[in-house]
């Protein structure tokens, strides 16, 4: 099962007022463990950025005049994503963001239902608890201290890590076992052994075996082995 882990930086919060996304970085998962295949791109938004608006990022206004406009690397954002699920914490956002770049460019758009929310996860399986990224890391013990500034492909690194605590901790990660120990992984990413194909033979010797029913007659009639209480 591939999967890939987003985030995007914009330069506010509405496309359609003119709004535009300012850096994506996405990272791919398969069953539920990193492959070391991610994508990063700054992008050009082509529109002056409001006062302050990349505080957050530590970057100057002009960082991004030199990289490419979305059109550029749309296809290849598309290509590296292809038709995996996509991991994003309050993917309304991003998914909002990046359906008006694809529609901009005449690409088709993204179904929302191809999108898993961990932030949606977090507030069903934490009700009333804080449920932003800071919060998911103190509360799973995932060490965020490098986020004092945000930054797409950090955060999609932060993000993976508490998305498989939110599905049932770091587990699937065991799915890391080799393919030719004789495994199979199921599409929820769970890694079971296949059937032996021949009963592996008796280690116990003819010696061994008789001494065993010896030493089991000589308990009586009332032992357990005899009576199955």
């Amino acid at each position: 099962m591939r999967e890939i882990v987003l985030d995007t930086e914009t330069t506010g919060f509405e496309p359609e007022s003119g709004d535009r996304i300012v850096e994506i970085g996405a990272i791919e998962l398969i069953n539920h463990v990193r492959t070391g295949k991610e994508y990063h791109q700054y992008i050009n938004p082509e529109r002056s950025m409001p006062a302050g608006a990349f505080e957050v990022h530590g970057l100057g206004d002009d960082f991004l005049k030199d990289y490419p406009v979305f059109k550029q690397i749309g296809q290849a954002f598309i290509d590296f994503i292809g038709d995996a699920k996509l991991v994003i914490h309050n993917a309304a956002f991003d998914m909002k963001f990046l359906n008006a770049e694809l529609k901009w460019m005449g690409l088709p758009v993204m179904h929302m239902n191809r999108a898993v929310d961990t932030l949606a996860i977090a507030r069903a399986k934490f009700p009333g608890s804080p449920a932003s990224l800071d919060a998911l890391c103190r509360r799973f013990g995932i060490d965020n201290a490098a986020r004092v500034k945000h930054g797409a492909l950090l955060d999609s690194e932060i993000l993976a890590e508490v998305y498989l605590e939110l599905i049932g901790g770091r587990q699937p990660t065991m799915s890391l076992v080799s393919q030719s120990s004789g495994g199979e992984v199921n599409a929820s990413g769970t890694w079971t052994p296949r059937p032996r194909p021949a009963p592996l033979p008796s280690r116990v010797t003819e010696a061994e075996g008789k001494a065993h029913a010896a030493f089991i007659e000589a308990l009586g009639d009332g032992a357990l082995w005899k009576t199955g209480g």
